[in-house]
């Protein structure tokens, strides 16, 4: 462990006359605990790697993460587009297929770090805009307004991705990492997963007798019996989330084929049943996702710009995330040309996502980086070999849509854990800096509360039909405003960077962990730079410098 610079006491004073100075309490109180750069006890780092039988049952455990949030985006808006089940499973499709190219593009010419790249719900609002315009009635049918719809989000995807790719290889979004400090990372990173909250219990308690179950389980498996049953703690520690969800999953069919939902909600059906969503009996067995194949994009300037705010809030998100997967996959905290190149390269995702037809842009997955502090699991390989699953069963339809019934509440327990996990790690960020200084608290206790306050007001006042609290005259204007304020990484950004570094900023470099975090930002600023992101093999001698 490397001792930082201002953690370092400075040279005793000569001793004076008077009373014998008081003991620390700390000393008083036993054992202290010095920064540590890197976590304890990780398995596998972002370099190394679990045998290849391990690398692909891992892999799997991070598909099945990331399907959760794409079945729930995917039930969130195609049937409000006017889609029936065989477009929500075409949808599932398209977005698993981006999802596995975008991941394996990020941890190849990205960050490199293990990172998923997923659907962000930053796209929502702008969505629920569009879907409001085209539901006048003027279409025959339903199947008419879906493909029109889709048409529209496809052409403002396209011309929203040159916000990412400007900001991000025009070394914008670098600039603005180069002036944050662990100070700031703390509420970014903790903010990217507590304010994801509504995927947790709320989540969960749709179908609380499937969802509690798999949060208890899953516990007391990974966390408890592993110390109990010491012939499969491997086993526990690892693959954990599977077997839960696995027994959480035929539970929930027992229930289902015993007729314990028949005479229940509608609402309550579509959480429990097992065979409410229909995607078995929907989905082709081979489809492979190709250009266009809604029709040719349609482009209009008030849906075009309203979709600029989900950009710049994707583009927050995916940082908070880089941050926190670095601290889990072993490797230094990302330099700020290398998360400004990653923000231009999603970017460059949602392009092929617009020209590809998905229902929104994308994110770095907070889920799936929750995922590897629970198995303890960094490698980039797992991630890399878990495209190759995304893009399998997008491909082959029966067989992703038979994981894709998974009810949404056994993912809320999950999530409940994953997500929790993301926030202590941004929180440990702190101890990087003066803990003890109340410049810090302030700044950090306000833009926490600042944050989550915010993103709620702008939560709890939108309406289903995707109206926010913002109500002027001009549509595109409402929604940058009311997606940019109902990001809680967003806000954090904002007031966290602008009190960090307005408020005695130059007298308090010590205090904000400067001297620490300073190497990292900076290309040849700490050698191990080089080891965690280079580009493999030859790649950067045929890239601009001014893109690296």
């Amino acid at each position: 462990m490397v001792e930082t610079g201002h953690h370092h006491q400075h040279p005793p004073a000569p001793a004076a006359a008077g009373p014998p100075p008081v003991s620390s309490m700390a000393i008083s109180r036993g054992t202290t605990w010095t920064p540590a750069e890197q976590l304890h006890h990780l398995q596998y780092c972002i370099h190394s790697n679990p045998s290849w039988h391990e690398t692909f049952v891992l892999a799997f455990q991070h598909y099945i993460v990331m399907l959760g949030t794409t079945v729930l985006i995917a039930n969130t808006l195609v049937t409000p587009m006017g889609g029936d089940a065989e477009d929500k499973a075409r949808v599932i499709q398209t977005i698993l297929f981006m999802s596995g190219i975008n991941t394996l593009l990020q941890t190849l010419i990205g960050t490199r770090l293990p990172t998923v790249m997923g659907v962000s719900f930053a796209y929502v609002l702008p969505v629920l805009s569009i879907i409001r315009d085209y539901n006048d009635g003027q279409f025959q049918t339903e199947k008419q307004r879906f493909r029109h719809t889709m048409r529209t989000v496809q052409g403002s995807l396209i011309i929203s991705s040159f916000v990412n790719i400007i900001i991000g290889y025009g070394q914008a979004w670098g600039n603005l990492i180069r002036i944050f400090s662990p100070i700031i990372v703390v509420p970014v990173v903790t903010l990217t997963s507590l304010g994801l909250f509504v995927r947790g219990f709320p989540l969960l308690a749709n179908c609380v007798e499937i969802g509690l179950p798999m949060l208890i389980l899953l516990i007391l498996s990974q966390q408890y019996l592993r110390f109990l049953l010491r012939k499969i703690q491997m086993i526990l520690e690892r693959y954990a989330l599977l077997v839960c969800l696995a027994l959480i999953w035929a539970f929930a069919a027992i229930l289902t084929v015993s007729g314990a939902y028949n005479n229940v909600s509608v609402a309550t059906k579509l959480s429990c049943r097992t065979d409410r969503s229909f995607l078995m009996s929907a989905a082709p067995w081979i489809s492979i996702p190709y250009p266009f194949q809604w029709g040719t994009p349609i482009f209009r300037a008030s849906h075009v710009f309203g979709m600029f705010g989900a950009a710049i809030v994707a583009s927050a998100e995916s940082t908070g995330v880089f941050f926190a997967a670095s601290r889990l996959a072993g490797a230094t905290a990302p330099p700020a040309h290398v998360v400004s190149r990653s923000v231009g390269l999603q970017g460059v995702g949602v392009l092929l996502e617009g020209i590809f037809g998905s229902i929104t842009g994308n994110t770095a997955s907070v889920e799936n980086v929750g995922l590897l502090g629970l198995t303890r699991i960094g490698s980039r390989r797992v991630v890399q070999i878990s495209t190759g699953f995304m893009i399998f069963f997008a491909i082959f339809g029966k067989f992703g849509a038979f994981f894709a019934s998974i009810p949404l509440p056994i993912f809320g327990g999950v999530y409940c854990i994953l997500l929790g996990i993301v926030a202590a790690v941004g929180i440990s960020f702190i101890q990087f800096t003066d803990t003890n200084s109340m410049r810090n608290m302030y700044v950090v206790g306000v833009s926490l509360f600042l944050s989550l306050s915010i993103a709620q007001y702008f939560i709890s006042n939108t309406t289903r039909a995707g109206y926010g609290p913002v109500r002027t005259a001009g549509g595109w204007f409402n929604d940058i405003l009311n997606t940019i304020f109902a990001s809680a990484p967003f806000v954090a950004i904002t007031v966290a960077t602008v009190l960090d570094n307005t408020l005695e900023a130059r007298h308090a470099i010590n205090e904000r962990g400067i001297p620490w975090w300073k190497p990292f930002q900076h290309r040849n600023g700490d050698g191990r730079n080089e080891e965690f992101y280079s580009f493999p093999l030859r790649v950067g001698e045929y890239i601009p410098t001014r893109f690296l």
